[in-house]
């Protein structure tokens, strides 16, 4: 590791843009290469997640976020579909991240390349099934919900970068351990459904118990969840100290992510 990427962990990373960005359209590319719908799947997998968990959750368990009186089914399904759209980010970075490496190992073995960008271009590719899948709520909550609120649309973008920031951080942390816990890979699917269940993705914070309240309240997904839906949908103003908080622990995670990935980037080739 060189000197100047520990005073520096984010040194370099721009002038590599261009290598972030062809890394970035070859990750995209790739997820849906020989499949016949191809990209299609962008829209139809967070479709069919909503039908899903609607229908067991809107219709079976008939849930609501706000009073019945005045929230309809429709409205239910579209702030779950907001709340499901962040969620697959985050599933999807935990789901991936620990095979990024060793599934590289062609990469591993050159020594000038810069392995960080693997993570990073990750990412990127999966902002774009974000971008996606937001459209698809907004523009529903437009069309079948109760619309949008305009200054929330407005404060959208401010309230998913720390969103952006902790899943690169977990991309680089999970990247780095996977080289050398092979095991993580197999259990992240049961700790992307604790993240969904610990989020309040189906239901209002209202409904988590206190005892257990004092705990996730320090879940920086469940805020970032809470306020998109309160500011974007429900025309409410933003909580300022809950918004910091999120951009204290994205930026807490992106930076300890880093940190890992390039304490333990010598040794990969190794281990691989």
């Amino acid at each position: 590791m060189s000197a100047p990427e520990t005073i520096s962990p984010f040194s370099g990373i721009a002038r590599k843009r261009d290598l972030w960005w062809q890394f970035t359209v070859r990750a995209v590319e790739s997820r849906y290469r020989g499949s016949y719908l191809g990209i299609i799947w962008a829209v139809l997998n967070p479709v069919l997640m909503l039908g899903i968990y609607y229908v067991v959750f809107g219709l079976i368990f008939s849930g609501h976020f706000r009073d019945p009186r005045v929230e309809t089914e429709t409205d239910y399904a579209m702030v779950m579909f907001l709340g499901l759209t962040l969620y697959m980010l985050v599933a999807d970075t935990l789901g991936s991240s620990p095979l990024l490496i060793v599934g590289n190992t062609s990469l591993v073995k050159k020594v000038v390349f810069p392995l960080e960008i693997l993570p990073l271009s990750h990412s990127g590719g999966l902002w774009f099934n974000l971008a996606i899948g937001l459209a698809l709520a907004l523009g529903g909550s437009v069309m079948f919900g109760s619309g949008l609120s305009m200054a929330g649309l407005a404060w959208l973008p401010v309230i998913l970068i720390p969103l952006l920031m902790l899943c690169a951080g977990l991309a680089w942390l999970f990247a780095a351990l996977g080289v050398f816990y092979r095991d993580l890979a197999q259990a992240m699917p049961f700790f992307a459904q604790i993240v969904l269940y610990s989020s309040a993705v189906f239901f209002p914070v209202s409904r988590i118990p206190a005892h257990l309240w004092v705990i996730l309240r320090w879940n920086p997904f469940l805020q970032t969840v809470v306020l998109a839906r309160e500011v974007l949908l429900w025309g409410m103003p933003v909580n300022m100290m809950h918004l910091g908080y999120t951009y204290a622990a994205g930026l807490a995670v992106l930076l300890a992510g880093r940190w890992v990935f390039l304490r333990l980037r010598p040794a990969f080739a190794d281990v691989i």
